[in-house]
């Protein structure tokens, strides 16, 4: 097994060459050859950044700062405050293994250190990925990859398999992304954008920002707004506490909000339409020249003129087949007025 263990002695009187402490340098680079294709990396106080490229083996860079970033310490004192720490930089097998566990003085929290990882390996790794005290960023990797944070945002770019990440504490960005995607939050906003496949994303406290995206898409928040543009597929998205924007959907929808208004702009239909709103209003501009079966309700509904529709229209409720019926097209708005193809 080739490997390299970093403990207390090791750290200070390794061959590995140390830089000075200067924010965009790494303290410590280790390199590994062989067939890489596992990462494994934890550490409780920093982020975690894996980017795949090169064709075999791996790099590792460790970046060593003061918890309190404003400090600014020597290598004496780095090395002083290490001594607090395991530190792990090793391959087992074909993986290759990063970690940092504070074990000495861990409620003296002057003497703590923000501890990050960063990896350069092959671009089809299986990654596991943790941290307590920073963002996550991965980028240029096909595979399985599984990743958590506790304090800190997650950073998706140019990523391709079976994805799962989370965090407690931060915003999530992804960005050219496919396959099977699924990404969630308990504190932060959502954005993802040119992606495609299977897209499950998720958040307590944030808005919601999608662009460009094709597939399976489910989308919903507990606490922000939901603006989508450019949609192909099947959107299936809610939020508790704002307003959803949907501009240039191409596909089957159900979008629903239980504190504002919904603005909807259907360029060509799916298998359904299904839009409902507790607090607002609902304006929907779509082509009608598709078989459907209408059943629109709130305050008022204003639709125009329907053609070729046989069924009942009041002031509050329409309700029958267009064009011999098919589409079910089911809008709502119990608190506000419904405008389908209105100005």
């Amino acid at each position: 097994m080739k490997h390299f263990q970093t403990t207390l002695v090791a750290l200070l009187f390794s061959s590995t060459v140390f830089a000075q402490n200067d924010r965009d340098q790494p303290y410590r680079t280790q390199n590994f050859s062989g067939n890489i294709n596992t990462v494994r990396v934890q550490t409780s106080g920093g982020s975690i950044t894996v980017e795949g490229g090169q064709g075999s083996g791996a790099k590792v860079e460790m970046f060593v700062r003061a918890n309190n970033w404003n400090d600014k310490l020597d290598k004496a004192e780095i090395e002083d405050r290490l001594k607090d720490y395991e530190v792990t930089i090793a391959t087992e097998g074909n993986t290759v293994v990063a970690s940092a566990k504070r074990v000495r003085d861990q409620n003296d929290w002057k003497r703590s250190l923000s501890i990050s990882f960063k990896v350069y390996s092959p671009k089809a790794v299986t990654t596991d990925l943790k941290t307590s005290g920073g963002s996550i960023h991965i980028a240029h990797l096909n595979g399985q990859q599984n990743f958590s944070t506790s304090g800190g945002s997650l950073h998706l770019t140019d990523v391709e398999g079976t994805v799962k990440g989370r965090t407690s504490g931060g915003s999530i960005t992804a960005e050219d992304c496919r396959k099977n995607i699924e990404l969630t939050t308990s504190g932060g906003s959502i954005t993802a954008r040119n992606s495609s496949g299977d897209l499950r994303l998720r958040t307590s406290g944030g808005s919601i920002k999608l662009d460009d995206l094709k597939g399976q898409i489910e989308a919903r928040t507990s606490g922000g707004s939901i603006t989508a543009e450019n949609i192909n597929g099947t959107l299936n998205t809610g939020t508790s506490g704002g307003s959803i924007r949907l501009r240039d959907i191409a596909g089957s929808i159900r979008a629903e909000t239980s504190g504002g208004g919904i603005e909807a702009d259907i360029t060509q239909l799916g298998e359904y339409v299904r839009l409902s709103t507790s607090a607002g209003s609902v304006r929907v501009r779509m082509p009608m020249n598709k078989g459907m079966n209408l059943d629109l309700s709130g305050n008022r509904v204003s639709t125009g003129s329907l053609s070729k529709f046989d069924g009942s229209m009041e002031r509050d409720r329409v309700k029958g087949q267009l064009n011999g019926g098919g589409i079910p097209v089911q809008i709502s708005a119990n608190s506000g007025s419904v405008y389908l193809n209105q100005n």
